[in-house]
């Protein structure tokens, strides 16, 4: 069969893309090896974010019962059911977008895509079966796995990847995971809130280490309160998988220790996942892409995870589209990614877009800092909930947002006006001359806004 795109790959890149180009009246095939919504949907974002609720709900009841008035008899929670309900959420989104790909008349194969020509695709199902599809352009939008570490390879059991940590059938007494970016700190949160004795180990200064410091440092502390045994500035230095159980050797400033743990997250970065056939020019193992998100093959385009950082969900559907829109929009000129926020979905949840206060002096850039707690703010007195605060950094000459950072109740949330700021190349003046709601935890932004001029109200 001829098409006008073939798009290999089914996650936020693929699906995103895929639909586009369909809207945008081209004949569109989408090739995916597992299900539509690929890592994201089904092993990613929005199954942890279920596991997530799930913690935090009975973090809630267990912690904060008495302060609300509630009390419980034997409170307790079916692992299992904890599971299967992230899995069903997971399912159904899926699931939606197989509807999205009917209505906009999307063909959908599942099998390995294997780029074998400029204009030719050879399709593998499971059977092994094989057919070929020709497309005038091609999108590979294949994204990433987990990185291994040499070491200590995975396993499923003792050793295993953030998919495997999703579907446990046994929940662990004790958990080490290393490294601490967010895949590490979503994980250390949910396993330590039904109880597993989670060890969090991280090489650099603070968890969650490409945040602002403060952030960082911040997170780290309401680590520690929460029991999560944080280890930073801590080299793995040794492994050993025992079967049942893993043993890590660590060195930090304190010296040499002996980890012991029923299973370890290895949560140390992506590998990429390329299609098969011809193989583009790559770069650091990813695919090496030009200003319209063409590869070194002719007709053959790449965006997502597969090209490079940032591997986050929301980044490679906006390349998508971007990567569509020039190949059949007229006199379209596709956009690189530019600003865009960051988020991380433990509790208390991290949130940030533009400029860490690090890079602004690594940099030479003169700026101001406007910080408010959310201890001050109505609404989060109300909720119970008053940990972190809201930090924006803003140019000193001209007063332009420059960087926003977010550590708090609903981060994930807030953060969005403050991406929409850093686009309009807002000033700290149009931000604090925009009415904020009361009571709402938005009101942090404004009075953090007020504080890097020195007038805070309420604080």
């Amino acid at each position: 069969m001829s098409y006008d795109l073939i798009v290999i790959g089914g996650g936020p890149a693929g699906y995103v893309g895929a639909i586009r180009a369909a809207q945008l009246g081209k004949k569109v095939v989408c090739v995916e090896m597992d299900r539509a919504g690929g890592t994201c949907l089904n092993w990613g974002c929005i199954p942890t974010k279920a596991l997530l609720k799930n913690a935090e709900l009975y973090q809630t009841l267990t912690k904060k019962a008495k302060e609300f008035g509630l009390s419980f008899d034997n409170l307790s929670y079916d692992w299992s059911t904890v599971v299967g309900r992230s899995r069903k959420v997971s399912s159904r989104l899926a699931g939606g977008i197989e509807f999205l790909f009917k209505k906009n008349k999307v063909d959908y194969i599942k099998g390995f895509g294997s780029v074998t020509g400029e204009n030719t695709v050879e399709i593998t199902a499971a059977d092994g079966s094989k057919q070929t599809l020709e497309g005038s352009n091609i999108l590979v939008t294949t994204g990433c796995k987990s990185r291994e570490l040499p070491p200590l390879p995975f396993n499923g059991k003792s050793v295993i990847s953030s998919k495997e940590a999703m579907i446990l059938e046994e929940q662990p007494k004790s958990l080490a995971i290393i490294g601490a970016g967010a895949i590490g700190v979503e994980f250390a949160y949910i396993y330590n809130a039904f109880g597993t004795k989670v060890t969090l180990i991280e090489m650099l200064p603070n968890i969650l280490p490409v945040e602002d410091d403060e952030v960082g440092a911040e997170i780290g502390k309401s680590f520690k309160k929460q029991g999560i045994n944080v280890l930073t500035e801590t080299k793995v230095t040794g492994t050993q998988d025992n079967g049942d159980s893993v043993t890590l050797t660590v060195e930090n400033a304190k010296g040499t220790q002996e980890i012991t743990a029923d299973v370890c997250l290895v949560a140390i970065g992506v590998a990429p996942v390329l299609p098969g056939g011809l193989e583009p020019e790559l770069d650091r193992g990813f695919i090496k892409v030009g200003d319209r998100y063409e590869t070194s093959i002719p007709n053959v385009f790449a965006c997502g995870d597969i090209s490079g950082p940032p591997w986050l969900a929301h980044t490679a559907s906006f390349e998508a589209v971007q990567a569509v829109e020039g190949m059949f929009v007229e006199g379209k000129v596709p956009r690189k990614v530019g600003n865009f926020p960051g988020c991380t979905y433990a509790h208390p949840q991290v949130a940030s877009v533009g400029k860490t206060e690090r890079a602004l002096k690594e940099e030479g850039v003169e700026y101001k800092v406007g910080k408010f707690p959310f201890a001050a703010i109505g609404k989060a007195q109300a909720a119970a909930d008053t940990e972190g605060f809201v930090k924006l950094l803003y140019g000193k000459e001209h007063g332009e947002l420059l960087g926003a950072h977010i550590i708090g109740d609903n981060a994930t949330e807030l953060i969005a006006e403050m991406g929409l700021a850093l686009e309009m190349e807002c000033t700290a003046e149009e931000i604090h001359s925009t009415i904020h709601a009361h009571p709402t935890l938005a009101e942090a932004i404004h009075e953090a806004t007020l504080d890097a001029d020195d007038h805070a109200i309420h604080f």
